[in-house]
């Protein structure tokens, strides 16, 4: 959940109560909005073109688990995504990237589309998911150091407190090096 807070950012939009946000798989109808959620809530372009170069590879997109999360009257203002990844040959999910409109950060928005996201992993036979990020943050979803607790890999040399796998159905992940989709430009 990238973006900060400056002087000229407006305040933090009333936060719903927790079973209000409407959580949903993104259709069609929100691509424009999805990318609109990740440029604002990002410096740079970087995640949003990273979402529409992902959303393009048949080999990385699984139809179903990228997801939005609106206000009760239907305005989106957050987005998740998961892309398929490998841990060596074994299918896993990438969680990545995850984004929230600046005024709604830290109202629960994001903890809640991630939530809807990982149950809709799990839902559609998922058994892995891996997530470079915050390491005081994804822990509350079940995330842990992949490498020092399941032997999962980075394709690069990340700090383990930052590289998280998550397992989805209970068994142990694979081991290995996790292999991400080519749009994410990492070999």
């Amino acid at each position: 959940m990238s973006g900060t807070h400056d002087s000229d950012a407006p305040a933090p939009a009333p936060a719903p109560a927790p079973d209000t946000w409407r959580l949903r798989p993104e259709t069609a109808q929100d691509v424009p909005t999805v990318r609109r959620i990740h440029l604002a809530a990002f410096e740079t372009a970087g995640e949003a073109d990273l979402v529409d170069a992902l959303r393009r590879d048949p080999a990385a997109w699984l139809p179903g688990l990228s997801y939005v999360a609106g206000t009760p009257d239907g305005t989106l203002l957050a987005h998740a995504l998961q892309t398929r990844c490998h841990i060596d040959d074994a299918p896993a999910v990438a969680l990545a990237p995850c984004a929230v409109l600046p005024a709604y950060q830290q109202c629960g928005a994001g903890g809640a589309v991630i939530r809807a996201l990982l149950e809709a992993a799990r839902e559609a036979g998922e058994r892995t998911a891996i997530v470079l990020g915050h390491p005081s943050y994804y822990p509350r979803f079940g995330f842990v150091p992949a490498a020092t607790r399941f032997g999962i890999l980075p394709p690069q040399p990340w700090p383990d407190e930052a590289f998280l796998a998550l397992s989805l159905d209970g068994s142990p992940p694979p081991r290995g090096t996790v292999r991400y989709a080519a749009a994410f430009g990492i070999d």
